[in-house]
């Protein structure tokens, strides 16, 4: 009995060989991929933050190493400060390290919501614009009125002076 049906599992083994041998697949040469690729590359994705120089706000573009960051991500290298090169240009800021991390909404009438770690109440007028102009920059230009929760002075929708 183990002899038959060894036999038979031989027997279906060369069986489904052949068949999947003669399934009808020709033999080809190499085939070649062609030249390598050509043409423009990408531009590098840039993420702008607002530092102060002089007392006075200004837009600074970093290179980003992803094509698209969260805005509460783009905060917190805000709250992070100057890289030592934007220190050494003379850049400084106003937001504390511990405001960070930010929660960021978008409500349906296009207008975003930042929502500091900190107690707000305690940032300067240069830190509420580095916030609010550096959430700006995140969203499309159509969303540029920001709300600060929890600012100590006015806590309506502002617009980044210069982007509009």
């Amino acid at each position: 009995m183990r002899t038959g049906l060894t036999r038979r599992v031989l027997a279906a083994g060369l069986v489904s060989l052949i068949a999947a041998a003669g399934c009808g697949v020709q033999p080809s040469d190499v085939i070649t991929g062609g030249g390598p690729p050509s043409g423009a590359v990408a531009p590098a994705a840039t993420i702008t933050v607002y530092l102060v120089k002089k007392g006075r706000l200004r837009a600074v573009t970093r290179p980003g190493d992803r094509p698209l960051l969260f805005p509460a991500d783009t905060l917190a290298l805000l709250a992070a400060g100057p890289t030592p090169r934007e220190r050494a240009d003379g850049f400084t800021t106003d937001v504390p390290s511990g405001a960070g991390p930010f929660a960021v909404t978008v409500e349906p009438a296009g207008h975003v919501v930042v929502t500091p770690s900190a107690p707000a109440g305690g940032l300067s007028a240069l830190a509420l614009g580095q916030i609010v102009c550096t959430a700006a920059a995140t969203a499309p230009r159509s969303l540029t009125r920001v709300t600060v929760v929890g600012a100590r002075r006015d806590v309506d929708p502002r617009d980044c002076p210069g982007r509009r």
